[in-house]
């Protein structure tokens, strides 16, 4: 996603009075620093995490590991319980999540380019699987790239105004 593309998103959270919180695992780092690239991204964004390491998942963000030991980390639900915990780490209104497997080569079964991002909100969380062809700084971007546009189907669908659906 373009700069004005990202700074759109911005510009909307803060005029609907929203925060958001980033988890991450593959992009390290990557998405929440995409957000604070915009000027007056201070207004919304409360913080990110990058949970690199996959005990790290549940010990900071409270994702289940009984789920984590049963499909590890590249998985819907570890992402929609990543997003959530970092909702409720850092008191934010939106999360987004990353997860995946960045490459080169397969990892946990799962081949180079499998990521899944999740975005939650007062009305529960929203999940996508991609499939990002490329190298390892491709992969990466791309899942930076298709988390932040599923922050703008939620924003689009209005499934995260503030109050809940």
């Amino acid at each position: 996603m373009r700069t004005e593309g990202v700074a759109a998103l911005v510009g909307e959270l803060a005029a609907r009075g929203l925060s958001i919180a980033t988890a991450e695992s593959l992009t390290g780092g990557a998405l929440v620093a995409r957000l604070v690239d915009i000027p007056g991204a201070s207004r919304v964004v409360r913080g990110g995490v990058c949970t690199y390491a996959t005990d790290t998942k549940a010990s900071v963000l409270s994702v289940s590991r009984e789920r984590l030991e049963l499909t590890g980390p590249v998985d819907a639900e570890v992402a929609k319980q990543m997003a959530s915990g970092a909702r409720a780490l850092f008191g934010a209104d939106i999360a987004l999540s990353t997860t995946g497997v960045a490459g080169p080569g397969s990892a946990d079964g799962h081949e180079a380019g499998t990521v899944h991002v999740a975005c939650a909100g007062p009305g529960g969380a929203l999940h996508r699987l991609v499939h990002i062809p490329g190298d390892r700084g491709a992969v990466r971007a791309g899942a930076v790239d298709a988390a932040l546009a599923l922050l703008r189907e939620a924003l689009d669908g209005g499934s995260f105004d503030k109050g809940g659906v």
